[in-house]
């Protein structure tokens, strides 16, 4: 095999007197024909932009139908009264920023933004550090993400019930009643009372702490009856018979009981059928301070013995009746939003888990090693290399989480009973009371807080867009 071009061979000579080389591969190549073919066209590689253009028309169509008509019109509207005919400018802003719904509902959105997502992607952490410790890994996986799978009004129903205020039907409140009456005996007899009328007893104090006192005074060696009333049946049927006390000459004595007999009897009267009262705290008062107390025996009676010659007053203690411990007002004003918050968390927190989790499997496991191999703690290992190495995706899990709270409005409104809906209240949930709820619902006013809804939103969207566009470039 030769070459076919030699480069001692002549030269060629033109008539011109130019000299020429043999043609070779260089020479037989026309330099032209790609400036050419892509100057005119030819040769593209794909579709033509009209036909990509055409693709793409019908999303591009139905994204501004959609999105940026609804945004334009949002935002011209806000410029407009209440019923859209007059042009009053920034107005409806001045508003917003000066009601005294919209600035609660402002406060807890940013109650919502400090607190919901930083617990969220804490857990979420914790959770997916754990589900690499555990050998029950996927079913603990299962169970945290489950959440996900229910609706928000599903969701904010559940926990509705979970806390119900009723003992009997809140989750919360059955528990916080178990734990208080453990360590707190609760009364004996939770709204007993004297007669309204004719009783030798008289009420003492406030409602919620509420004593009954003898109108008369007793002196040492006299008897006194002590009759109360709404008792229970229930309650009467586990107590003995009432009997009355007999009078000891340097004591007083008497007789606690329930005034209420089957078939009727005599008031302020220990019939043969009315029970006893026992465990009833009775105090000896003189001069207003108690001298001498003593508790109530399982027949009713009681002695206040050791006593000076004088007049005193008996008085049966508040806490002989003051009402069994409820529990916690979970959706009350004060707690309503904490509340709300503790539901949302458990709803996202498997979410958070999975994104997290992801990036903990990418982290090489050489960088771990090597740090326990130098000496470092798990918590050391923890804090200064899988914090350091999961940093990308915390921030995103925690922006999107941003947003979606920016956004939160279902939840709070399931949940939120009437009388905590104002003090629970958010920009979603405002926006959409003043626009469509009430006699006189305002669109202009509700479209101003839609657009500021939307510029406290739009800042997260773009960051996390540019997180992502970083990443994949």
């Amino acid at each position: 095999m030769t070459d076919t071009f030699d480069p001692s061979a002549p030269r060629k000579e033109q008539p011109d007197g130019q000299a020429t080389s043999p043609p070779g591969p260089a020479a037989t190549a026309e330099p032209t024909a790609a400036p050419a073919a892509r100057s005119t066209g030819r040769g593209r590689l794909g579709p033509p932009p009209w036909l990509a253009g055409g693709f793409l028309a019908p999303a591009l169509i139905l994204l501004a139908l959609l999105v940026v008509y609804p945004i334009g019109y949002t935002l011209w509207r806000s410029l407009y009264d209440a019923d859209g005919d007059q042009f009053i400018w920034f107005d409806n802003y001045v508003t917003m920023f000066t009601d005294s719904a919209t600035f609660t509902a402002i406060k807890n959105n940013a109650i919502w933004v400090a607190v919901a997502p930083a617990l969220i992607t804490a857990f979420g952490l914790i959770f997916a550090v754990l589900t690499e410790r555990i050998r029950w890994a996927a079913a603990f996986k299962t169970i945290v993400f489950m959440p996900m799978a229910i609706s928000m009004v599903a969701a904010g129903v559940i926990f509705t019930l979970v806390y119900d205020h009723s003992p009997e039907r809140g989750v919360l409140n059955a528990i916080a009643v178990g734990i208080h009456d453990t360590f707190v005996s609760p009364s004996p007899y939770p709204g007993a009372r004297p007669r309204e009328q004719g009783s030798p007893l008289r009420p003492e104090g406030p409602e919620d702490e509420r004593a009954y006192v003898t109108a008369e005074q007793v002196q040492p060696g006299q008897t006194t009856l002590l009759p109360l009333v709404s008792i229970s049946p229930a309650k009467q049927r586990e107590l003995q018979p009432a009997r009355p006390a007999a009078a000891k000459p340097d004591a007083i004595t008497g007789t606690v009981w329930a005034d209420f007999a089957p078939g009727g009897g005599t008031v302020n009267q220990i019939d043969g059928n009315e029970k006893g009262l026992p465990e009833v705290k009775i105090e000896a008062l003189s001069g207003g301070k108690v001298v001498a107390t003593t508790t109530s025996r399982d027949d009713g009676t009681f002695e206040l013995g050791g006593l000076a010659p004088g007049s005193y007053t008996l008085r049966l203690a508040a806490d002989n009746f003051t009402p069994p411990y409820g529990g916690v007002t979970w959706l009350g004003p004060s707690l309503v939003t904490p509340a709300i918050i503790g539901a949302y968390v458990w709803m996202w927190a498997g979410f958070a888990m999975v994104l997290i989790g992801a990036g903990l499997a990418a982290i090489p496991r050489d960088a771990l090693e090597a740090a326990r191999v130098d000496g470092a703690t798990e918590w050391q290992v923890f804090r200064r290399v899988t914090i350091p190495l999961l940093a990308p995706v915390l921030v995103v899990v925690f922006v999107t989480l941003v947003i979606n709270v920016l956004k939160i409005f279902d939840l709070v409104y399931i949940m939120a009973p009437g009388s905590s809906l104002q003090d629970a209240n958010v920009l979603a949930l405002r926006m959409y009371l003043v626009s469509f709820v009430g006699e006189s619902p305002d669109q202009g006013l509700g479209s101003a807080i839609a657009v500021v809804l939307f510029l406290l939103v739009l800042p997260a969207m773009i960051f996390n867009i540019r997180r992502f566009r970083a990443e994949q470039g």
